[in-house]
């Protein structure tokens, strides 16, 4: 990978980490070294928050509209280049290179859709209800932002966070997942590349990722802090937030409900589950977690999906006709199968997969579980892995139930040809996200985040703006 950038950028300048250190970025195919990317201390986050506050009035002071063309020019060079990016996530996180190209449609158009809202943002003018006094309200960028990404979507998740920070006028400091770096650093590239003026991007690669954020949240002038990651850590974050007061947006764990209800179509549901399960190797947050079919179904809905599953080629993501790649690393692998392995013990039966295979490479089959307990551990962790386990029900109190019985609510997903029902379900499931029939909820223009657990704060959709700016009130004279 010659051609890819390897170094911390701060302040529109590639440069080596302060103390010279570097880490290595592996294949989860083979474990081969792809990269050695320079190791960033705290010493280079001071230097990347100093630019990016630097830069900051600047920044906001950019015409609306000139901001909006410099990410709308993002959006194209990526879309031009997707064959360059796809290459790049599916080598430093695995997923297959078709998947890979989805991910780059779909976070280049978080700068497109942002580009658009530029422009957009706008406050108000009224007459104060005794009419004595004008009420003025306009919005305001909040300021220096940190991005802490995961390593599931290394491109989406970043486009996410910095399209919107960047419409509304706000410089921004990331720190990407340790597995997943390179991404990062080539749409670093590509902004400076189009425009993006120096410090108003910086990103700083680190293998100390909790030495790093702490010391830019213990510094003031940081001003808003976005993360997507685990509940665990996502808590720590909030709390550690607390003492300078930061603006904090947490997209945390998930745990989703897959609802199918006697009357659904049930090949559609099959198809649906393939889509909301096995996207990114089920590594993602918005995975269905948690199979609940009704009993009428579930025999037909297990057979199927078995079938669909057990199927799928499994093997390095940039070899043709592969539709499984690895998981991110041996951790992940022994987690899923613990999970599965325990589930079974618990009485579970295995319909296909349901070991991991040997061999260089942190690989995983696709796994449908039947008959498994609605107390098994595996229904109240996030898998983040290719693996279905089912439970069933009789009534749609029950579904209701076990669906919401978690600690989690990102998505739930449902299917049902009823249509009082949907209206009943859209009330009662907790989730921040509900897909009816359908097996896919991300959408650049639809706000996404959770309730419960899952975090706060909304990313994408018109709301996904509003977490970078503050509105100010001024209180004008009548006359």
């Amino acid at each position: 990978m010659s051609d890819q950038p390897e170094l911390l950028f701060i302040d529109g300048e590639w440069r080596e980490a302060n103390d010279g250190r570097r880490f290595a970025v592996e294949d989860p195919a083979d474990g081969s070294v792809l990269a050695r990317v320079a190791d960033a201390g705290e010493v280079d986050a001071a230097d990347a928050l100093e630019a990016a506050v630097a830069a900051q009035a600047g920044w906001a002071a950019t015409a609306p509209r000139e901001r909006g063309e410099l990410l709308r020019a993002a959006y194209e060079l990526i879309i031009e280049r997707t064959d360059e990016f796809a290459r790049t996530i599916s080598l430093e996180m695995g997923k297959p290179l078709a998947e890979a190209a989805g991910e780059v449609a779909y976070g280049a158009e978080f700068f497109r859709w942002f580009a658009e809202e530029a422009v957009r943002i706008h406050g108000r003018f009224m007459s104060a209800p005794d009419g004595k006094s004008r009420l003025l309200t306009l919005k305001r960028p909040v300021g220096p932002c940190l991005f802490v990404t995961p390593w599931n979507f290394p491109l989406a998740m970043g486009s996410r966070k910095v399209g919107p920070a960047l419409a509304a006028g706000c410089t921004v400091v990331v720190k990407p997942a340790e597995q997943t770096p390179l991404t990062m650093l080539k749409l670093a590239d590509l902004l400076r590349e189009v425009g993006v003026p120096a410090g108003v991007v910086n990103v700083v690669p680190t293998s100390d990722a909790a030495g790093v954020v702490s010391s830019l949240m213990a510094d003031d002038r940081l001003r808003k802090v976005s993360f997507t990651g685990s509940t665990d850590v996502g808590k720590i974050l909030v709390r550690q937030s607390a003492d300078n007061l930061q603006r904090v947006s947490m997209e945390l764990g998930g745990n989703a409900p897959f609802v199918v209800f006697e009357d659904a179509d049930v090949d559609a549901a099959v198809a649906g589950a393939m889509i909301a399960k096995m996207r990114n190797m089920g590594e993602a947050c918005t995975a269905a977690n948690r199979f609940v079919v009704h009993a009428d179904v579930a025999d037909r809905f297990a057979t199927a999906l078995a079938e669909r599953m057990g199927a799928m080629t499994v093997g390095r993501g940039q070899d043709d006709g592969v539709q499984v790649g690895p998981l991110i690393d041996s951790d992940a692998v022994d987690s899923v199968t613990q999970l599965v392995t325990d589930a079974v013990h618990d009485g579970a039966k295995v319909v296909t997969g349901g070991t991991a295979t040997g061999g260089p490479g942190h690989f995983y089959p696709p796994t449908v579980l039947t008959d498994v307990p609605a107390e098994a551990q595996i229904n109240k962790v996030e898998v983040f892995g290719p693996v279905a386990p089912i439970t069933t029900f009789t009534t749609e109190e029950e579904a209701v139930a076990a669906a919401n019985a978690t600690e989690y609510g990102l998505v739930a997903y449902a299917w049902t040809q009823d249509l009082a029902r949907t209206m009943r379900l859209q009330e009662s499931l907790q989730a921040g996200m509900i897909g009816i029939n359908t097996g896919l909820v991300s959408n650049p223009a639809a706000p996404f985040g959770g309730v419960k657990a899952s975090g706060f704060g909304r990313e994408g959709g018109f709301e996904g703006i509003e977490e970078y700016v503050d509105t100010v009130y001024v209180a004008l004279p009548a006359g």
